[in-house]
């Protein structure tokens, strides 16, 4: 019990720049007393005394706002940081020197009584604020959790996982992978395009040129596939100093897909003209630098 008390502390002076001596991480850190209370509710829970455990639990929850049920299984030389609002569920296993940031859940989504409901966590794992872990599953050595997300599948050792649905971000080369990745060769096939009124002729006389158009779509259909965003690293507190405005910057995005669409829109209607249709009702391109600049006013 005094080992586990001093790596702790050890562990907690080196992990927290603002932790300045012994005696203010062992009077002043709710996560140490967090700890200190579920190692003895734990061994309780062990012994069968679950009453006692439950209500030693209790008291440590409202003293320091972490709620650790003592059937949890918690690693050496775990550090919760701040932890207000920390929830671990009954069958959840911390590993050694993980940390943990305040208002994280490592709860269940199922209701069985006996099963594995709770997720598990590896060596060194680091979960930041407010990242909700649901599910019995198994979250890799080394592997972090960005701030906010929300985690419903394994995590690999060594990766990271951010958003709300979580995605993957693989350490070996920092690109932004989908918890579920699409079936190999798939794509999307392009859209027919409706509405066009022909003088004379129909889209399918046999003096119909279709090359220009499909290679057109080919080429768009290129262009248009989204490219991983390797820029994005895991922050604890997912603030990033040099970024803007996320609203903005999503309005931003936004205006300029709706521009790219309304040019290549444009540009179809052009080809189909140049083949000898008509299409009525031609679309008016946007002034998506003016709107730029109303969004950033």
């Amino acid at each position: 019990m005094l080992n586990n008390l001093r790596e702790d502390i050890a562990c907690i002076l080196e992990r927290d720049p603002a932790a300045r001596s012994k005696l203010e991480v062992i009077t002043c850190y709710p996560g140490l007393h967090a700890l200190m209370a579920h190692r003895l509710a734990h061994r309780l829970w062990q012994a069968d005394f679950f009453w006692l455990g439950r209500f030693i639990s209790h008291l440590g929850r409202m003293l320091t706002g972490i709620e650790i049920h003592p059937g949890a299984q918690i690693g050496r030389r775990v550090f919760i940081d701040h932890g207000f609002g920390v929830v671990i569920g009954e069958t959840a296993v911390v590993g050694d020197d993980c940390t943990i940031y305040q208002g994280v859940t490592l709860g269940g989504t199922r209701l069985y009584k006996g099963a594995k409901r709770h997720p598990t966590l590896g060596r060194g794992v680091v979960v930041g604020a407010g990242a909700q872990v649901l599910g019995g599953f198994t979250v890799g050595d080394g592997a972090r959790i960005g701030s906010n997300a929300v985690v419903v599948k394994p995590v690999p050792a060594g990766a990271t996982a951010v958003g709300n649905p979580a995605r993957i971000i693989e350490q070996s080369d920092d690109s932004v992978k989908p918890a579920e990745k699409p079936c190999a060769g798939a794509s999307t096939p392009p859209q027919p395009i409706s509405h066009v009124a022909s003088s004379g002729r129909t889209p399918c006389d046999s003096d119909w040129d279709a090359a220009p158009l499909q290679a057109m779509l080919k080429k768009g259909a290129t262009s248009q596939q989204p490219q991983p965003d390797s820029n994005e690293v895991f922050t604890a507190y997912a603030v990033d100093p040099g970024a803007s405005d996320p609203l903005v910057k999503v309005l931003h995005e936004l205006i300029t897909h709706t521009a790219q669409q309304d040019a290549r829109i444009a540009e179809l209607c052009k080809t189909i003209e140049s083949m000898g249709s008509k299409v009525e009702g031609n679309p008016t391109t946007i002034d998506a630098q003016r709107l730029n600049k109303m969004v950033d006013e």
